[in-house]
């Protein structure tokens, strides 16, 4: 992920069909399947970075994308209704959709039409969004964006992993912040970790444990169907503070495009990158629409915020346990993102280049694990401080940036379609950003104000 290392990439040869053919939502001229007379060109030497399958991929996206928000889906489909099942099949498409077009942005056309890919990272994009404007500041606040939010990301990991441990043994003389220390702990060798390779694997493992879990809930609900007569969807939403809220965390349960750009660099064969993200949305789509409504279904009006709270004790004990393994297994890929990020900023340098030695680098990772067991330890309000971030930052980097980017440098290649299709992404991240923030600033204040 070299910072503005322009990498001559040929992906295509000949592309095939009309410019303004569409592969899924995204153009084809932009991340079209073409052959070449030769194999793209890849780092070479001993610093080469390893490269990942479409398979292990595909495992990093479901992991980002089948998180702990499922466990609140239910009671988003509770206070949303009919309207919420919809925005849970919308959202789907929309963040597949971002998160390819935010991926061609990386690429440029040479003389002959074929795609070359120009840029690494998110900030290289903002970079060239912003550069006549404002050059390099565009792709410092990006950064800082996403930092902020892969931080709070695996703050929530390590804030959930430790409650469960508190949970799972309870028959342990153990106080929360020893369970945090201990979570800590188990955590630390995620410094040692280098590659996307390893987080892969992990990933994999992950979602492993988000299937069980997925699994055992739609199975006990199954099982419970005669409870189901009479129990439908409300076809309005009566609440809209409720739905509000809702509607944040099914999109937001969708996000991944934080992890986009180094992980399309990471991959062997970069043409299957498309096809890649439409499978794995969609097999999320299925398994949250089909966890939510049948959990919904099951439970009614008393559908709690958690649907754990609604199991029965064994069941709960087994799926608060796949939970803490689901915690843990997920932190390595936010951390890991936010610590390339950190070291390419901060030491001004590329992580696959010799530059940076291994003692800056550990000590790097290791103040960056520091400052999340502090932060978990001492922050006030921690679930109403995720809220505000993800409002802010959620929205800004998977709906409204990527739609932004995207009109700004392929609106000569767009068609109205497209470009109308991104204005409204733009127009739905703007609302869901400021009436998300609005709603957590009113939250933080209540709480404050009953403290």
């Amino acid at each position: 992920m070299s910072h503005r290392r322009v990498e001559s990439l040929w992906m295509k040869h000949l592309c095939a069909g009309d410019v303004e053919e569409s592969q899924g939502l995204v153009p084809r001229d932009e991340l079209a399947e073409c052959s070449c007379d030769s194999p793209p060109d890849e780092d070479s030497g001993p610093l080469q970075r390893p490269k990942i399958s479409t398979w292990e991929a595909g495992w990093n996206i479901t992991n980002a994308i089948q998180g702990l928000f499922v466990l609140s889906l239910p009671f988003a489909l509770h206070q949303s209704g009919y309207v919420g099942l919809i925005v849970l099949i919308s959202a789907a498409l929309i963040c597949s959709y971002t998160g390819k077009i935010l991926v061609s942005c990386l690429y440029e056309e040479d003389e002959s039409g074929c795609p070359v890919r120009v840029r690494n990272t998110y900030e290289d994009i903002a970079d060239a969004c912003c550069g006549n404007i404002c050059p390099g500041v565009g792709g410092k606040l990006v950064n800082a964006a996403q930092v902020v939010e892969l931080t709070m990301t695996c703050l929530l990991y390590l804030v959930v992993g430790s409650n469960l441990m508190c949970h799972s043994l309870s028959f342990l003389p153990m106080t929360p912040a020893t369970c945090s220390v201990i979570t800590f702990l188990i955590l630390l060798p995620c410094m040692l970790i280098r590659d996307l390779r390893a987080v892969s694997r992990l990933s994999f493992l992950c979602s492993l444990a988000q299937f069980l879990i997925t699994f055992m809930v739609i199975g006990y609900c199954l099982g419970q169907s005669a409870r189901w007569a009479g129990r439908g969807l409300s076809a309005v939403a009566v609440d809209f503070d409720g739905f509000q809220v809702s509607v944040g965390v099914i999109i937001f349960s969708y996000t991944s495009q934080i992890y986009l750009p180094p992980l399309e660099e990471s991959m062997t064969d970069r043409r299957d990158f498309s096809r890649m993200m439409d499978c794995t949305h969609a097999l999320a789509c299925v398994l949250k629409t089909a966890f939510s409504l049948l959990a919904f279904l099951t439970w009614g009006e008393e559908t709690k915020e958690v649907i754990t709270d609604n199991l029965p004790a064994a069941v709960s004990m087994m799926v608060n346990v796949c939970m803490l393994v689901k915690a843990l297994l997920s932190y390595p890929l936010p951390f890991y993102a936010a610590a390339e990020i950190l070291q390419n900023s901060v030491l001004k340098t590329d992580t696959s280049s010799g530059d940076v030695t291994e003692r800056q680098t550990l000590l790097l990772r290791a103040s960056l694990l520091i400052l999340i067991l502090v932060m978990s330890l001492y922050v006030p309000h921690f679930s109403l401080l995720m809220g505000l971030t993800g409002s802010v930052t959620g929205a800004l980097m998977t709906l409204m940036l990527p739609a932004l980017f995207h009109l700004q440098l392929k609106w000569t290649q767009l068609h109205i379609t497209h470009k109308l299709l991104d204005v409204m992404i733009l127009l739905l991240g703007c609302f869901c950003s400021i009436s998300g923030l609005i709603c957590s600033i009113k939250r933080i204040i209540t709480a404050f104000g009953d403290k």
